[in-house]
């Protein structure tokens, strides 16, 4: 038995129902062209849209094929699954391939997470990280290797070979991110100014516009004070310039947006992690971040 069996084992275990095409009816029974997808084990709704005859969703095999090729990468490993819309599995590899950043307190460890969506968009698959000191689960998309699209247009499990090869690069990827992510650490930016290119200034001088960005920008510096205090790097002094190193700025506006900004729009903890990842300011300050770490 490989290390993978239980892994699969697991996922099929979750994701023990199927997503059906059904045809839509108009007002008496009124034929259209227009289908909706909803879960075999509970009747609920997938997705909010309609789709057309021509639409096939996938299956919990093809998500298994997809878990299965990322062996390539990473042959010890757990899995969490969740269904939002669609199947996501993320998996952990071992502990073994931490990487510290700063001492020992500031530790990142691999997460590749895989999307199958309904929506008709590419799977993707997706090399992240989770950080210790603030819990986030992170994926920063624009670092080489880190993302792998795959078109779905038949059944995967035909498709091994390729998958397989497609993933053997994401092994490469968790590389690229640690040596992008060391540099973000070795780069300085002033707090504020960071803060200010992501969440501009109001032009107003009072009022709710400018409340706001207050209460952000002072839950934000907290944020990064706490980080400070856990890790061991040095408290601000009072009346100087707030200089963290990049990957703490970029962190600040990341572990906000999870954490703080979409509590009301995530029914759990990894509905969060994706409201974060597709966040616009998240993106921004990846952007910055990256152009900063020269």
């Amino acid at each position: 038995m490989t290390v993978a069996t239980p892994v699969l084992e697991q996922v099929a275990s979750r994701f023990d129902f199927s997503v059906d095409k059904f045809p839509l009816s108009g007002p008496d029974g009124m034929n259209t062209p227009f289908y909706g997808l909803f879960r075999s084990d509970s009747g609920g709704v997938v997705g909010s849209s309609s789709v057309t005859s021509r639409y096939v969703p996938h299956t919990t095999d093809d998500v298994l094929a997809l878990v299965e090729a990322t062996q390539e990468a990473f042959t010890d490993c757990t899995a969490t699954c969740h269904f939002n819309e669609g199947h996501y599995v993320t998996l952990s590899p071992t502990k073994d391939m931490r990487r510290s950043i700063f001492g020992t307190a500031d530790n990142i460890f691999p997460r590749l997470t895989i999307r199958a969506g309904f929506d008709g968009q590419a799977f993707q698959v997706v090399m992240g990280y989770f950080r210790d000191t603030c819990l986030n689960l992170s994926m920063m998309r624009s670092v080489r290797s880190t993302v792998q699209r795959i078109v779905h247009n038949g059944n995967l499990r035909d498709r091994m070979d390729q998958l397989i090869a497609q993933f053997s690069g994401l092994r490469e990827g968790w590389e690229d991110l640690s040596d992008t992510i060391e540099r973000m650490q070795g780069n300085d930016v002033n707090l504020s100014e960071f803060l200010d290119s992501i969440y501009p200034v109001p032009d107003a001088v009072e009022g709710r516009e400018v409340t706001v960005h207050r209460n952000r920008t002072e839950e934000i510096f907290n944020r990064v004070m706490r980080e400070r205090v856990k890790t061991g790097r040095p408290r601000f002094q009072v009346g100087q310039d707030k200089i963290v190193s990049v990957w703490e700025a970029y962190n600040a506006v990341q572990g906000h947006v999870q954490h703080k900004a979409t509590r009301k729009q995530g029914t759990s903890d990894f509905d969060r992690v994706i409201l974060a990842s597709n966040d616009s300011r998240v993106r921004a300050a990846e952007k910055l971040a990256i152009e900063l770490a020269v």
